[in-house]
């Protein structure tokens, strides 16, 4: 965890650093939050995202009494070493209004939250899930259903209109994030090789 032994907790007068928090997944900011060293300690010790909370003046696990905790991905540090990033997984609404995050027009990787919605349809396999019955059918369906949209995106690309196009491409993403996920692959191991090879 960078930079997190060495904190100024100094520079609050109350030693109250703020605790910035997103979805692992999604990268959507999800609250904000307040840490002293003993919540951060909670936070590290238990894998439950937890704060001092200024009204209530004690620490405060997140989730503690509707259920919906955060489980702590990683805690990094700012520049300064005076702002802390939360990355967590949320389960449930992080808002007390019932909303994904506090923040209700924060942006989110959509790509990231179709990856995190395959992932659960092939755990839970809901019954009339498209996506279910696709694991289902097993391994070589998915894979040619990856063939059948590459090939309607490349005859869309020379022959049709924009719509077209993108309507065959989203097709395609989904498909390929489905065989991803079939060979226990996600698109972040995609963006890892694209990270890679942007680098070289």
């Amino acid at each position: 965890m960078n930079d997190i032994e060495r904190l100024d907790w100094g520079k609050a007068p109350d030693g109250l650093l703020p605790a910035i928090v997103q979805d692992a997944d999604t990268l959507r900011v999800l609250m904000l939050g307040y840490m002293n060293a003993e919540a951060l300690a909670a936070t590290r010790a238990s894998g439950r995202v937890t704060f001092y909370s200024r009204g209530r003046q004690r620490l405060w696990t997140k989730g503690e009494t509707s259920g919906h905790v955060l489980d702590l991905v990683s805690i990094d540090a700012d520049c300064d070493r005076d702002t802390l990033l939360v990355l967590a997984r949320p389960h449930g609404p992080t808002c007390h209004l019932g909303r994904a995050s506090c923040f209700p027009d924060a942006p989110a990787d959509f790509l990231a939250e179709l990856d995190a919605l395959v992932a659960r349809r092939e755990r839970e396999r809901p019954e009339a899930s498209y996506t279910t019955r696709l694991f289902e059918d097993g391994l070589r369906r998915i894979a040619q259903k990856v063939g059948e949209e590459g090939v309607e995106t490349a005859l869309a690309g020379v022959a049709q209109d924009d719509t077209a196009l993108l309507g065959e491409a989203a097709d395609l993403v989904f498909h390929l994030t489905v065989l991803l996920r079939a060979r226990g692959l996600s698109l972040e191991d995609v963006r890892t090789v694209l990270r890679a090879r942007h680098r070289a």
